[in-house]
């Protein structure tokens, strides 16, 4: 009777020893540590071409991190936000809105935001380094488009609906014109340049790019200041962050963040990522930096 006694005792703390063990490896293997890192990114410019500059940057890691680093070019925002939320991606470039999506999924926290310099009203770059940019409502030069109330009823082109520049932050400033969504006509463009090119072709009337995306086309297009015009700037917009999976271990955001930070401040680091998006460095981030972009979200979504 007692061995019986004592059998089931042992038997019971095995059971408390088991599912203990069992939720301390659970809770271990909840922080990822990467073999390999897959980056992904969003194209601003014509994929293709993105796809040729982002390549140099996976050598560049790889020696900073010490393990193989493959880069991807996402198809859209939603597809990279999904990639994030099912761990096939470690580390995006990703838009201020896509970013705080994906956080709301407890998919993504965000590392780093981006540095780049102020452009002129002429696409050349000033010395002035911000974290910040704006979005910008670009028409052609003979239009009798003026302000963001002239759109009414007009054709504008937009990016992907979690394009910061291009979807949230135009549409959120019509609406405080009074413009719904409704009472303009909306045409989905890839690529701020593509936009641009849809606009001077006049496939629309009005687009809307990151300021001063009309920079990127002047080697192609050396009129498109004298053949268009800006009539609207948005508020600062926090500048795009690089994000990682958010199962991350801190270890891992810390040699991911000082990685970027260390490739920015060399030149040839400095060249990939200049011509990836236009940025000249990086500088550590929180959550609380995008309240306003969850704001404009919110308008836009209402």
């Amino acid at each position: 009777m007692k061995t019986s006694k004592i059998l089931i005792v042992l038997l019971f703390l095995l059971l408390i020893c088991s599912g203990g063990c069992s939720q301390n490896k659970a809770g271990k293997s909840q922080k990822h540590e990467p073999k390999e890192l897959n980056v992904e990114f969003v194209p601003s410019q014509n994929a293709q071409t993105l796809d040729a500059k982002v390549k140099p940057l996976q050598q560049l890691l790889s020696d900073e991190l010490k393990i193989p680093v493959k880069v991807h070019v996402a198809t859209n925002y939603n597809a990279m936000v999904e990639a994030l939320s099912s761990r096939k991606v470690d580390v995006a470039f990703i838009s201020p809105v896509s970013y705080t999506l994906a956080h709301e999924k407890h998919a993504a926290d965000v590392l780093l935001k981006s540095k780049g310099y102020l452009v002129d009203n002429k696409g050349n770059k000033t010395n002035q380094l911000v974290d910040y940019y704006r979005s910008q409502i670009v028409v052609n030069k003979n239009s009798n488009i003026h302000s963001l109330k002239d759109l009414k009823g007009k054709k504008i082109g937009l990016q992907d609906s979690q394009s910061t520049s291009g979807y949230i932050y135009p549409l959120a400033s019509l609406k405080q014109q009074g413009i719904k969504q409704n009472d303009v006509k909306t045409m989905q463009i890839k690529g701020h340049d593509q936009a641009l090119i849809a606009l001077l072709n006049k496939d629309v009337d009005a687009v809307a790019t990151y300021q001063d995306a009309r920079a990127d086309l002047k080697k192609d297009y050396p009129n498109i200041y004298n053949d268009t015009k800006v009539i609207y700037h948005t508020k600062k917009i926090p500048n795009d962050t690089i994000s990682v999976r958010s199962d991350m271990s801190d270890k891992w955001k810390d040699k991911i963040s000082s990685a970027f930070i260390n490739i920015s401040k060399t030149s040839k680091g400095k060249k990939v990522i200049n011509d990836i998006y236009g940025h000249q460095g990086y500088e550590k981030a929180k959550d609380s930096d995008f309240d306003t972009v969850r704001e404009y979200r919110k308008m836009v979504e209402e």
